[in-house]
């Protein structure tokens, strides 16, 4: 993908603002997981390296548009990135008032959150031009918003004297170019969550890209009653059975195939107690509730990711949260772990697993994007890197 990057830029006394995600969850008013301010002080530190006046600005959480509320103020933020860079981050409340906020080089300033102004989300102009005269470097550096059109990652972007990528988003899209775009096959993808529903735009895509798709969680029940097993309590979609047969039918006309598992672990009762029991899929009882792929299964997934030379990770098999229903998320995870292949991995409960089973180390890149990866698997465009492209392109 052709843009302008940050790392690239002569930034020497220009007036740089950052657009970052630093959406992390707060507890009692302070930061309670600071992973994503962590992956973006890179970006700070090179800013401040290249002699930058340096900007950022964020959102977080959702308040309601045009009204200051203090359970989403950035200050916690502030004190955080204070405390990591060992020097102050002002946090600015009216920054977007006439006089533009006074910043020198080697300082780093935090705006409030750009959700506290009228027209964020719905990419207003006029607000994209207020904040594209206050800089004269645009910089998105944050892939987890970059599939939203909006004010501070898309408007912005239109109107900045130079728009660029910064490392986070350009490393994130050099590893999903070279995952999907050119990868080394074979190419194995790995679709786990809830609900075929919300995947399957994902599902349909990869289909079509990768020589292996595993399904795993609600996503692979639904395959499993599209075979005709009884899948008993389990979370499945009963409307979407003919598009599963359908998924794997076309995988298997291509040669490769969707595999359903052969067993499964069954509890009767959704909680951290409940009792695990392991059944071959034709065995699952009505009162049963399907939590996890079984041995034999999550044996047979293992093998083929040890021969592929790609591998996409969006989704954990089964109800990894409770030990007793993790294994299949874990043999998985393990296989990955120790497999030579590209790997990229990305999404919450994805995350949840590589942290649980400590195999960041492992994986060859973690993407921050939730929603963003997802529709970069799905073969979406994602605005705010289409203007990247469009400003690159003059």
């Amino acid at each position: 993908m052709s843009v302008i990057k940050m790392a690239d830029l002569d930034l020497s006394g220009k007036r740089v603002l950052i657009r970052q995600d630093l959406n992390v969850p707060l507890k009692r008013g302070v930061v309670a997981d600071g992973t994503r301010i962590l992956a973006s002080l890179p970006t700070i530190k090179l800013a401040l390296k290249k002699g930058a006046k340096v900007m950022l600005m964020s959102h977080l959480g959702r308040p309601t548009e045009g009204e200051y509320e203090h359970l989403y103020s950035m200050a916690p933020v502030a004190n955080y990135l204070t405390a990591l860079l060992e020097q102050p981050v002002r946090l600015e409340q009216n920054w977007l008032e006439p006089d533009f906020i006074p910043v020198e080089e080697g300082e780093v300033v935090l705006c409030e959150n750009v959700r506290f102004n009228i027209g964020e989300k719905k990419n207003d102009d006029a607000l994209a031009r207020r904040m594209a005269q206050m800089c004269d470097v645009f910089v998105m550096d944050a892939f987890g918003t970059a599939h939203r059109a909006q004010a501070s990652t898309h408007g912005i972007a239109k109107y900045a004297p130079v728009a660029c990528a910064g490392p986070l988003l350009a490393a994130e899209l050099d590893a999903l170019g070279k995952a999907l775009d050119n990868p080394a096959r074979p190419l194995v993808a790995i679709v786990g969550g809830s609900k075929v529903s919300t995947k399957l735009m994902v599902l349909e895509t990869l289909s079509q890209k990768v020589d292996q798709l595993i399904v795993g969680g609600g996503i692979a029940n639904t395959f499993i009653a599209a075979e005709g097993f009884n899948v008993g309590n389990s979370l499945y979609e009963a409307e979407l059975i003919d598009t599963c047969k359908q998924l794997r039918s076309a995988a298997q006309a291509k040669g490769g195939d969707i595999p359903v598992p052969t067993d499964v672990v069954c509890g009767k009762h959704f909680a951290e107690n409940a009792e695990a029991e392991t059944k071959k899929v034709d065995a699952v009882e009505d009162d049963d509730m399907i939590f996890d792929i079984g041995p034999k299964s999550a044996s047979q997934l293992a093998e083929i990711l040890k021969t592929a030379g790609t591998i996409v990770w969006n989704g954990p098999v089964g109800v990894f949260e409770f030990n007793q229903f993790g294994e299949g998320t874990k043999e998985i995870a393990m296989a990955i772990a120790e497999s030579d292949a590209f790997s990229i991995a990305g999404g919450g409960d994805t995350l949840a697993a590589v942290a649980k089973y400590k195999i960041c180390e492992d994986i060859s890149y973690i993407s921050t994007g939730g929603g963003a990866f997802l529709e970069f698997l799905e073969g979406k465009k994602l605005p705010a890197v289409e203007i990247l492209e469009q400003r690159a392109a003059g």
